[in-house]
């Protein structure tokens, strides 16, 4: 067979015009070297064509696929990665007769070697895009990883001042409980929200009651303070507030990750205490990320001003920020380092995505272990490098990693264990 043979039987694969026998000669010769050019060309054209226009977007391919598996009736869950390609099984049917089962077959095998044409195209038209790889490998098409982990969502635990608890993602709408003359509610948007008597006033020298939200790995939360100020927490963080603000000062205690949009109050000013370290706030906007298992505790500022420092009896000095700027603190150390940072992608958590700019695998690994709720583990050392990448939090683990392997990292998934190979 000629090479301008070759290229016709694939012209005619992309538009399922083949016979089984001449569907078998093509997979047969599909990895020959010197097939290669003739591929090259036919992907062009198919690329360059308005009918596999959609193919030059490589987020797409899934999805493509997918669909050509639903009109052939077979319903299978989109390829995971194009490798070398050999003849796919078919599935025994029962109580048809033998003509109806062959022809049945038949149209299986035409229409899974069209989606199987796509990926092929994709796959090969990003090898012979990219400077530096070797010549194209066709190898067989594995199955999607079936182990895949949903992520996080709306899901947290409300403590009250009696010791008691609710959980607030099995909780209905409306009024969860008081605490004095403090309504706690769960608004229709999934926030908790505390509303105060306005004509309740709590003397200075009275003791307030506290109550304290945590979120879970896999989890995020919203809540309405009493003065109206509002506090997103990230996964596997708390907050411990007053349920009602009294004397000089609104202050409240963050572990994890927390963004404020503070209401003012020149008289009362807004204070967060994380570890040894206190941010007092007028009006503004700005984000905590105070997790253990970071190398520094961070304070960016997004709007308005805050003044970051020591507790009160802890050594070191304190610093003003403004718009834009990052105060960090080092584990274990006093001193603050203050530089300006990109803030959109300091609270693209808060906006329901991920956002990384040239930022190492360990760290984005550890994001991944807090929306997922999975442990992290590495085959051998972790592997080098900086990624930049957004992608929305809302999916799944699996359609995550698969970014990531676009940059050459490769993963395992077991259950809640996510190794990096």
């Amino acid at each position: 067979m000629s090479n301008a043979d070759f290229s016709d039987l694939l012209n005619r694969y992309l538009n399922d015009s083949l016979s089984a026998e001449e569907l078998h000669e093509l997979l047969a010769r599909l990895g020959q070297p010197e097939n290669t050019e003739a591929l090259k060309a036919a992907i062009d054209q198919a690329l360059a064509s308005n009918a596999y226009k959609d193919l030059s977007d490589k987020s797409r391919s899934d999805i493509i696929f997918h669909k050509i598996l639903q009109q052939a009736g077979e319903e299978r869950p989109p390829a995971a990665s194009v490798i070398r390609m050999a003849p796919p099984e078919v599935p025994p049917v029962v109580g048809r007769s033998e003509h109806s089962l062959q022809q049945r077959n038949a149209r299986l095998w035409r229409s899974i070697a069209a989606a199987a044409a796509c990926i092929l195209i994709i796959a090969g038209y990003y090898l012979l895009k990219t400077p530096g790889r070797p010549a194209i490998e066709l190898v067989r098409m594995r199955p999607a990883q079936s182990n895949d982990v949903a992520p996080g969502r709306n899901k947290a635990i409300l403590l009250l001042a009696d010791s008691s608890s609710i959980v607030l993602d099995d909780s209905d709408t409306g009024m969860l409980a008081q605490q004095g003359s403090t309504k706690i509610l769960k608004l229709d948007n999934g926030q908790l929200a505390y509303k105060a008597a306005a004509s309740y006033k709590l003397q200075a020298t009275s003791a307030p009651a506290y109550n304290m939200i945590s979120t879970p790995r896999g989890g995020q939360y919203q809540v309405v303070l009493p003065d109206g100020s509002k506090v997103w927490l990230n996964a596997a963080s708390s907050l411990r507030f007053p349920t009602a603000f009294v004397g000089r000062e609104r202050a409240v205690t963050v572990t994890g990750e927390a963004y404020f949009d503070i209401v003012p109050n020149r008289n009362m000013p807004f204070t967060v205490r994380v570890n040894d370290t206190r941010i007092e706030v007028l009006g503004t906007r700005f984000n905590v990320n105070a997790y253990s298992n970071e190398a520094m505790l961070t304070t960016t500022l997004l709007d308005g001003a805050v003044r970051v420092g020591p507790l009160a009896g802890k050594p070191g000095e304190s610093t003003r920020l403004t718009p834009g700027q990052q105060a960090s603190i080092y584990n274990g150390s006093a001193s603050i380092i203050v530089n300006p940072v990109d803030t959109e992608v300091v609270v693209a958590w808060k906006n329901g995505m991920f956002q990384f700019e040239s930022t190492d695998i360990q760290t984005i690994m550890r994001q991944m272990e807090r929306w997922y709720d999975v442990d992290v583990h590495y085959a051998g050392k972790a592997p080098e490098g900086h990624y930049s990448w957004t992608v929305g939090r809302e999916q799944s683990l699996l359609k995550v990693l698969r970014i990531l392997e676009e940059g050459g990292l490769k993963f395992k998934i077991e259950g809640k264990d996510l190794t990096v190979l």
